[in-house]
Parts: C-alpha cells; structure tokens; sequence
C-alpha cells in the first residue's frame, strides 16, 4: 500500500524507546509533522541522522512534530532491536521521539520503502511530501533541503513544490 499525495496519515499508536506512547493524527494537530521511517545500521540512515537532527532543532520551535520509527525485523537485524535503539538514543541524545513498530503495521500503512523515507503531513493530516530528506546522503552541505522546502512551504500554507522524490537508502527490513 502506498499514500497518495494528500491522503489522511494512517492512525497508528507506537512506544517510543522510554516506553511514552505516540498517537498519530494528534488531537491537537501541528502545523506539520514529519514521520521518519529509519533504522540503526543503514549507512544511509547514518549519513543523514545529523541533518535530520538539524532539520529538528531549526523546525520543532515552530510547532512542528517530528517522530521516526523503526520497524525492521530485529530478528533478522540485531542492531535495529529495541535496546539498541534505547542504546541509539542515550548515547547521541536523541532528541526525536524514537518508536519501534514492532508489527510493521505503521510503515507499511505509510507505504515505506527504504530506510530513511520521510514523509510529511500538513496540519489537517495530509500527505504533503515524501523521499528522501536531499539529494546526496553523503554531501552534508545539501543540509536536508529537500525536507526543508517541503516544510516551508506547509507551514506557508502552500503545496509543497517538489511533493515527491525518490527515495533513497537500506530497504525496510520486512519480515518474511
């Protein structure tokens, strides 16, 4: 299954590393959120975590919300299990809520392909952009620009310019 562009976000309700649970949609819906669909080990995840970051820290005080989630089979891939993520985020003091789709119901309602795939919803909830964060997972000075546009122009209350682009990294690790 895959959203199209302005289609409702899929309701899902997931545990984040410290056990606080995340509803999507919100009650109160932000101006935007964006919902990460990543992992641990991907190089590509690891290449693009410090924008990201970044991206998070220029646009949180604005009202947006960020989440990502991690659903690969942690049976099959050690490194994305629970305490590893738990492991993730004390060490880098992550400060995006973490949550493990343990069921994989939430990535393949989003229509997840690679890790990290972005998508982000407007403030009724609506599939405004998704792909990758930029164009070069190992160019930092592309500095998530391609999520960046697409949130300035939700927050501006406009469509997003370039609502899709390819995404790029590891495959969701489904299991089998």
């Amino acid at each position: 299954m895959t959203l199209a562009l302005g289609d409702q976000i899929p309701a899902f309700a997931l545990p984040d590393t410290e056990g606080r649970e995340h509803a999507v949609p919100a009650d109160s819906p932000p101006p935007a959120t964006v919902v990460t669909v990543t992992c641990n080990h991907c190089p590509y995840v690891i290449a693009w975590n410090p924008r990201l970051r970044d991206v998070a820290d220029d646009y949180a005080p604005r009202g947006v919300r960020f989440l990502q989630l991690n659903a690969n089979d942690a049976d099959r891939y050690p490194a994305d299990s629970p305490e590893r993520m738990r492991q993730f985020v004390r060490d880098q003091a992550w400060p995006i809520p973490y949550l493990h789709d343990a069921d994989q119901a939430a990535a393949a309602a989003l229509g997840a392909q690679v890790t990290p795939h972005v998508f982000v919803f407007d403030a009724e909830h609506r599939l405004a952009y998704r792909g990758a964060p930029d164009g070069d997972h190992e160019e930092p000075g592309e500095n998530a620009a391609w999520l960046r546009a697409a949130l300035d122009d939700v927050l501006a209350g406009r469509g997003v310019a370039n609502a899709e682009t390819r995404p790029r990294g590891c495959s969701v690790k489904w299991r089998v």
